[in-house]
């Protein structure tokens, strides 16, 4: 962990060529390192941005995917999507036609078994998640998931919440609800920058 190997002498306190606000504090404690270091990275965004929608039927679902493919292609498919909803809320079915909108020819299958169905369309890869089963966090490193969530592509996850705790904080969490109607009530929140550059 950075936190527990970041000596008080690795911090550079200040230099002269830096901003008074990009000069570190003489003495901070490691939580207060690690904050100042996390701050640097990524950007402090407002956590509240969120979007809206109804899909009254899988006509409506397959338009957002679509819309949502041609956003996706113009950030190089970078960026990771989590999708929280009850079984039969229509996560897969969202997936199947993104992955359609993006590209992938023939059947999209679920991977609720395998964990992980990667694709390869013409603006990069692809991997869907479906943690359902998923319970072991070593299977994590087993499987080699660190290293696809390290790399380029866009990463599609299922039941996320399962992989909580190893998984790294998504780009937009996108929540379906079924209401008494049948109509899926949408709700998504940008966590990072380039999520909400999706939004737009």
């Amino acid at each position: 962990m950075l936190q527990m190997r970041l000596g008080r002498r690795q911090v550079q306190r200040c230099h002269r060529n830096l901003r008074k606000s990009q000069c570190l504090p003489e003495r901070l404690n490691l939580c207060e390192q690690q904050f100042v270091i996390d701050r640097q990275r990524t950007p402090l965004i407002n956590p509240t941005i969120v979007k809206t929608l109804v899909w009254p039927d899988e006509a409506a679902t397959a338009a957002f995917a679509t819309q949502l493919a041609a956003a996706l292609t113009r950030a190089h498919l970078n960026a990771c999507i989590a999708l929280h909803g009850d079984l039969g809320a229509g996560k897969t079915t969202f997936v199947r036609h993104l992955l359609q909108a993006l590209g992938v020819q023939g059947r999209v299958k679920s991977p609720t078994y395998a964990v992980v169905e990667p694709y390869t369309v013409s603006a990069g890869e692809v991997w869907h998640f479906d943690f359902y089963r998923f319970s072991d966090p070593r299977e994590w490193e087993d499987a080699g998931f660190r290293d696809i969530f390290a790399s380029a592509g866009l990463k599609l996850c299922e039941w996320p919440q399962n992989a909580a705790g190893v998984m790294p904080t998504p780009d937009l969490e996108i929540h379906i609800d079924v209401d008494a109607s049948e109509q899926r009530q949408i709700t998504i929140h940008a966590l990072t920058p380039s999520g909400q550059e999706l939004l737009v």
